[in-house]
């Protein structure tokens, strides 16, 4: 997980959909942009999440976010914004409790639980 910027608290990496590119390469570019991390990442998603963005102005925009899964393989010590963040591993009960997001806080308590864990999740463990 890496810190936001404006707030410090944990969050899971994520941006905005980048044009030509499928919503699984952008969630991979945004991981390297923000957390330095080089991996397998899966076309299937574990799920989404919804959270409120505070804007500079004050306001606050509504946004979808979809969560894909990634077996990390490279950590690097060199990134876009390795200053501007921390990079912090947890477990998934562990990033539950760090997040403040409650759709994100139960879809991070599903990847603790093998029974709840998504298939794809068992697919990457298994091709590492």
């Amino acid at each position: 997980m890496v810190t936001s910027r404006d707030t410090g608290r944990w969050v899971m990496p994520k941006g905005w959909p980048i044009d030509g590119k499928k919503p699984w390469r952008a969630a991979e570019i945004e991981a390297k942009e923000e957390a330095g991390v080089l991996g397998l990442i899966s076309k299937e998603e574990l799920g989404t999440y919804r959270y409120k963005k505070g804007l500079p102005d004050g306001k606050h925009l509504d946004c979808r976010v979809t969560l894909y899964p990634m077996h990390v393989e490279v950590l690097l010590k060199r990134w876009p914004e390795r200053h501007e963040r921390k990079r912090k591993w947890f477990s998934p009960t562990g990033a539950a409790k760090a997040v403040k997001e409650p759709q994100l806080r139960i879809l991070l308590k599903a990847l603790a639980d093998k029974k709840a864990r998504k298939p794809v999740v068992r697919f990457l463990k298994e091709a590492a």
